[in-house]
């Protein structure tokens, strides 16, 4: 029985991985998860500087998911460099690093600072803030998706994925954008914008009052956007979007996603990744399936 994917050159020993944000580098988690089990690693955002993030608060429970508004805080690519590539690179995974930013420019120091270190893949989050176009997310616009995936795939030496925002009217314009560019693979969805109000304090949930909006109750439009996708490009696509279980990743694998990525249930339970592996395992002994390529977009239309 294989397991093993590739993407963009780049072999996993499963399709499961980690979504950034929701795992940090691993550190966190390592007591609880075999990190030797997980497909890849996918960092939480790293940029050029040390970000403080939004003010408190900045988590809420939803019905069916969570609100986050944390901005991306993160000690920077100095610290990242120094501390989190030495620690998962005594694991038998993969490392995909998330890169966030401001500017063009903001990523593409990022980029090119992380061009001789050890790691594997680059998942650009386009669904930052762009602040020289008024605060509108970079992943809103096909033509500001085209820049950016251009200009990194110009400095980038490691395989670009670029990260999708569902908050956008048609996501296989978007898809189309980042393909034509260069990128080499597209995960996707990023969190759907989405508000709480405490209706006894008549205040906002969320200081930023809103938020990105992640858990099951995002799945079935998850599971539409990568469907959309992956039959819109010939690129690989990785599937995320309220994955809790081996069902949920099987499901997304069906729709044509070739890797998944667990991200709010880690926070449920820090063991889902790795029984989404072994679900997966069980699945295909269940239907005498002999590479889990051979579910990669196999549903009957």
């Amino acid at each position: 029985m294989n397991t093993k994917v590739t993407i963009a050159g780049v072999t996993l020993n499963n399709p499961v991985m980690t979504a950034s944000g929701t795992f940090g580098s691993g550190m966190e988690y390592s007591d609880f998860v075999d990190l030797n089990r997980l497909g890849a690693v996918v960092t939480k955002g790293v940029a050029s500087i040390p970000w403080p993030g939004n003010p408190t608060p900045r988590v809420a429970e939803t019905y069916g998911g969570m609100l986050n508004a944390i901005g991306l805080q993160n000690p920077g690519i100095d610290v990242f460099v120094e501390r989190d590539i030495p620690f998962l690179k005594r694991y038998d995974t993969k490392i995909i690093v998330n890169v966030c930013g401001k500017t063009v420019e903001d990523y593409l120091e990022v980029v090119e600072r992380l061009g001789e270190e050890p790691v594997d893949m680059l998942e650009i989050n386009v669904s930052c803030p762009n602040v020289k176009e008024g605060a509108i997310a970079f992943g809103q616009k096909p033509d500001s998706l085209y820049d950016i995936t251009a200009q990194v795939k110009k400095k980038a030496k490691q395989p670009v994925i670029m990260k999708l925002s569902p908050n956008v009217t048609d996501i296989t314009e978007m898809a189309k954008a980042a393909e034509a560019a260069g990128a080499d693979a597209l995960s996707m969805i990023n969190t759907i914008t989405g508000m709480k109000i405490d209706i006894h304090k008549r205040k906002f949930a969320l200081a930023n009052k809103t938020g990105g909006l992640s858990g099951p109750a995002i799945k079935p439009v998850a599971v539409r956007m990568v469907y959309q996708a992956a039959h819109a490009v010939k690129i690989p696509v990785i599937g995320m979007g309220g994955i809790g279980n081996a069902e949920d990743a099987i499901e997304f694998l069906l729709a044509g996603a070739s890797a998944v990525a667990v991200g709010a249930m880690n926070f449920v339970n820090p063991y889902t990744t790795v029984e989404v592996v072994e679900g997966i395992e069980a699945y295909m002994e269940r239907y005498g399936i002999e590479d889990v390529s051979e579910l990669i977009g196999a549903v009957e239309s």
